[in-house]
């Protein structure tokens, strides 16, 4: 299957005594969809900005980030090839980062812009083929009759599937969802993760998506990730994740955060292959 995502020993402090990822060693084969949950300021977006290339590790001997079986980030320092490896990964912001004024079209099609001139990207100067590359996106994603309106008039849910119809642009392999359903209502949530649980299934795609939703990250994701204080405190089966573990990760308040019907074993995907890996001693929240 291969190698998707492999970091070692990597490690993060913003400030002397503020460490924000405390080493980490993940593997993630090729296909596999993985929720990465914790609480607030658990190291979920630093996590994400490290793979992307965004933000350099703690210059440190072993530090390693490979995607593709391309060294990303190594020693603390980011490739100098970065930006072509960044053309594989797709980043899903929790505000979406599309230019409102602009139409729907044209946001997708940024996602082109690696490929293109950099004359005819910076003039929108984009080719009819392209253009139904973007717009057989917008229809895998549900809103291809909005390609035409301009960004802002568009909801929160269609501006996140617009998001999502330009990484399927971009041509991303790899795909980190940064908290896709934070801002958004249940059914969009549900519409979203419906879009990127298809993307997973019929493309390959890899992803990586962090939650705040428990039961969501159990309903959607066969692996799921724990941090706790900047460490992976858990690395397994959605499906072994119970109320007690996730006390644990998000305190005495963790039934708020369940639904009912949340310890159903996640849908089976042929294609993921998840190696349980239970870290033995949890962190007690405070």
């Amino acid at each position: 299957m291969g190698t998707a995502l492999l970091i070692e020993q990597l490690n993060k402090h913003f400030s002397p005594g503020k460490q924000a990822l405390n080493n980490i060693n993940i593997s993630v084969k090729h296909g596999e969809m993985i929720a990465l949950i914790g609480a607030s300021g658990s190291g979920k977006s630093t996590l994400l900005r490290h793979i992307a290339g965004l933000v350099e590790a703690d210059k440190q001997p072993g530090s390693l980030i490979m995607i593709n079986g391309r060294c990303a980030q190594q020693h603390g320092n980011v490739s100098k090839d970065i930006r072509d490896i960044r053309t594989r990964v797709g980043f899903i912001f929790q505000q979406f980062n599309l230019v409102d004024r602009l139409p729907v079209l044209t946001n997708v099609l940024v996602g082109l812009l690696h490929r293109v001139a950099l004359w005819r990207g910076l003039l929108g100067r984009f080719n009819s083929s392209e253009r139904a590359t973007a717009y057989e996106a917008l229809a895998r994603v549900g809103i291809a009759d909005c390609h035409a309106q301009r960004a802002s008039t568009l909801s929160g849910g269609q501006q996140q599937r617009a998001a999502i119809a330009r990484t399927l642009v971009q041509g991303a392999d790899l795909i980190l969802a940064d908290e896709p359903i934070a801002s958004l209502d249940p059914e969009s949530s549900r519409n979203v993760m419906d879009i990127l649980a298809k993307i997973n299934r019929e493309d390959r795609t890899t992803i990586i998506v962090s939650l705040h939703q428990v039961d969501i990250a159990i309903r959607y994701c066969p692996r799921v990730i724990a941090l706790h204080q900047g460490q992976v405190v858990f690395d397994g089966l959605s499906s072994s994740l119970n109320p007690t573990l996730l006390r644990e990760l998000y305190g005495v308040h963790v039934e708020e955060l369940l639904t009912p019907t949340s310890f159903i074993s996640a849908p089976s995907r042929s294609h993921s292959v998840v190696h349980e890996r239970k870290v033995p001693h949890l962190v007690q929240v405070a």
